[in-house]
Parts: C-alpha cells; sequence; structure tokens
C-alpha cells in the first residue's frame, strides 16, 4: 500500500444484501481483520483485483449487462479509508463477468453468461477508458458440445507473457494474448469431459499449475511451459478423503508463496483441504488425465501432491480463499463472513484465529 498499511478489500453480492466493497485493516502480526468502510459501486462487485502499486483497486459487476470500475486506493495524506470511484463503470459487452485480472495494460474479464473473455484499456493514471475489446467462445464444438461455454475465470501466467482462462462449460483452459487491444486466442486444452474447471493457481517455479474442478472434487495438477504458451494436464487427484455427502462444489485454490503447499475450498463440504507438495510434475502418472479418471492415493503422490488435512471453512459456502504472508482469508458467501487463518508453516494446515461479518461475501484481496 502506498502509505505502509496493509488493508484488505472484500467483494460480495449486493443483489443478496451485500455492503457492496469493504475496505478492512489487516494486522501484520496475527492476520487481523478490522471493517474500516463500505462503498457502494456498481452493483455485485464478486471480485475484486489491486493494481500492482496498491493505488488502484478494480472489479466487476457481475450483472447481466456486465461490468468493470476503478477505485482510487487512500494513500499517504489521506485520512479517509474509502476507495473513490475513478468514473462511470465500463461496459464490457459480456454478461456476468465472475472475475478480471490486469493484464498488458488491459483489465481483463471472465464473464460466465456469455463465455467470452474481455479487455478494458487502463489510462497511466489507473482509471479506465470507455471501451472493450472481447474474444467471444469457439464456433467449433468443444470438449462438450452440448454444453454451453462458462468462462469462469483468467488471469495471467507467472512470466506475464500470457493469459489464461478457465471455461467451466466447455471443459477447457484457453491461453491468450492481446493483439491490438482485443484478447486472441493462441492455444485452447481440452480437459476430461464433465470435469467442469473453475480455478486456477500457478505454482511459484512457474512451471506448474493446478486447476480446480467444480463438477467433480478434484484437481487437475498441470506442465506450464511459459516459452510455448501450452499447459499439459498431468494426472487428476481428489480434494476430499472420501466421496461428499451431495454435490461438493469446489470453489478456489491458492498455493503458498514457497511452493510447499496447496489449498482448495469446498463449497457443498464446507472444508478448506491442504496439499503438500512432493515432487515435480516431470514425475506424475498420466493415465489419470488421459483416460478421464480421478486418481486415488497412489495418484496424488505420483502427481506431486499429497492430501494431508481438511479443516472447517470457519462459516458456510466457502467462495473464495486467499494467501498472505502466512494467513488464509475465505469468503464464506452464505455465512456472510470473512474468516482468517494461521497457516503451520511446517504443516500448511490452517487454524481459525477470527472472523467478520460480511454478508455474501465473494471475494479478499490483500494489499
Amino acid at each position: 500500500m502506498t502509505d505502509g498499511g496493509r488493508r484488505a478489500f472484500i467483494g460480495s453480492f449486493t443483489t443478496a444484501g451485500g455492503p457492496g466493497i469493504v475496505t478492512a485493516a489487516l494486522t501484520p502480526d496475527d492476520g487481523a481483520l478490522t471493517v474500516l468502510s463500505t462503498v457502494n459501486g456498481p452493483p455485485d462487485p464478486s471480485c475484486l483485483a489491486l493494481s500492482p502499486d496498491g493505488r488502484t483497486l478494480y472489479t466487476v459487476s457481475e450483472t447481466d449487462e456486465g461490468a468493470v470500475a476503478a477505485f482510487r486506493v487512500p494513500g499517504a495524506g489521506n485520512a479517509g479509508h474509502t476507495p473513490e470511484q475513478t468514473g462511470p463503470a465500463v461496459p464490457v459487452h459480456g454478461d456476468g463477468p465472475t472475475h478480471l485480472c490486469l493484464f498488458a495494460g488491459h483489465v481483463l474479464t471472465a464473464n460466465y453468461g456469455s463465455g467470452s473473455v474481455t479487455a478494458v484499456p487502463v489510462r497511466a493514471d489507473g482509471s479506465l477508458a470507455r471501451s472493450a475489446s472481447g474474444v467471444f467462445p469457439p464456433t467449433a464444438p468443444g470438449p462438450r458440445p452440448h454444453r454451453r461455454p462458462h468462462a469462469h475465470q483468467v488471469q495471467p501466467d507467472p512470466s506475464g507473457r500470457w493469459a489464461v482462462g478457465v471455461d467451466l462449460g466447455t471443459d477447457s483452459v484457453g491461453v491468450y494474448t492481446l493483439a491490438d487491444g482485443a484478447p486472441a486466442r493462441h492455444r485452447e486444452v481440452a480437459l476430461r469431459p464433465g470435469s467442469g474447471p473453475r480455478h486456477l493457481a500457478f505454482h511459484p517455479d512457474g512451471t506448474r499449475a493446478y486447476l480446480l474442478n467444480e463438477r467433480s472434487p478434484t484437481l487437475t495438477v498441470c506442465r506450464w511451459d511459459a516459452a510455448e504458451g501450452t499447459l499439459r494436464p498431468l494426472a487428476e487427484i481428489p480434494v476430499l478423503p472420501g466421496a461428499p455427502s451431495g454435490d461438493a462444489y469446489p470453489s478456489g485454490v491458492a498455493v503458498s508463496p514457497d511452493g510447499r503447499f496447496v489449498w482448495t475450498a469446498t463449497r457443498g463440504e464446507d472444508v478448506l483441504s491442504v496439499f503438500a507438495v512432493e515432487r515435480g510434475p516431470d514425475h506424475a502418472d498420466h493415465s489419470a488425465a488421459s483416460e478421464g479418471t480421478a486418481g486415488g492415493e497412489g495418484a496424488a503422490g505420483t502427481a506431486g501432491l499429497r492430501l494431508t488435512a481438511t479443516v472447517p471453512c470457519g462459516g458456510h459456502w466457502p467462495r473464495a480463499l486467499t494467501e498472505s504472508q502466512g494467513f488464509l482469508y475465505v469468503a464464506n458467501e452464505r455465512s456472510g463472513d470473512v474468516t482468517w487463518f494461521a497457516v503451520d508453516p511446517d504443516t500448511g494446515v490452517p487454524r481459525r484465529r477470527g472472523s467478520i461479518p460480511v454478508t455474501a461475501a465473494s471475494c479478499v484481496v490483500v494489499g
């Protein structure tokens, strides 16, 4: 942050009673959050992203009209805590944007309803230009031609050369560049039909990616080649120690900065799962991915991940989780709270430390 303090920004669904965007102070020693302010911006600011310098906060408006907005974050010498919107929300020409990221001087959005990925230019001062260009779903049949595209996430890879988009509807991952300010599809990677990929996180070494699947409670371990912009599925492993009692609906995945642990959240079970990273992906058993079956205990080991624990998420319906400096922050949508956990540095197991109420909480970003 520009003033040396640490803050968290929490998104919520206003149509479900959420307050909009919540700003909270973060205490570095214990990870505790204290609400400072709320701001009403565009409706349903369900996903947020901070600029690298921490001066600007971006949000989607997850509505049928679909838009993004930018907020100036108060810095040094400003007694207030409330981010200030820099201008009108900018339409993304896509329905239901669920995720956004900064990439090559643009804000990219993944639009769940239309299945498209769009780009909005960012000005030098961090505000948004009133234009957007998009790439829409392929016209050729995908892995499941009877299913509609549903872009759920887009983010840059660790090299910054590519943007990676996760499509829950077509069971695929797209790799994108920008051409004349518009997303251009470089490659489309097919995943196991019916897996329903939702959220991807990269390992800090830049060669691995972990793809969480919503329609089956599994994690697909992938090899990432930044030089070629290629993603190769290696193995698919369960995120729960046993069969779920109902629909599991995994939601989010995070990787520790040192690359030793991976965490996932599962809404239907209200749990966080802990994985130890053991070996690189080149040693993985490729049969699980190629045959379309989830691996068991043995496959988990050969994939370089070992499920070591599951812990309660501290609320109900954990929609997203975020790691920051030894703490995990979980947005529990249906119980209306954000819970934080201290992570054991030796085991990676999160221990609950506290929570704050935020109705219809949807995401947490930390600056």
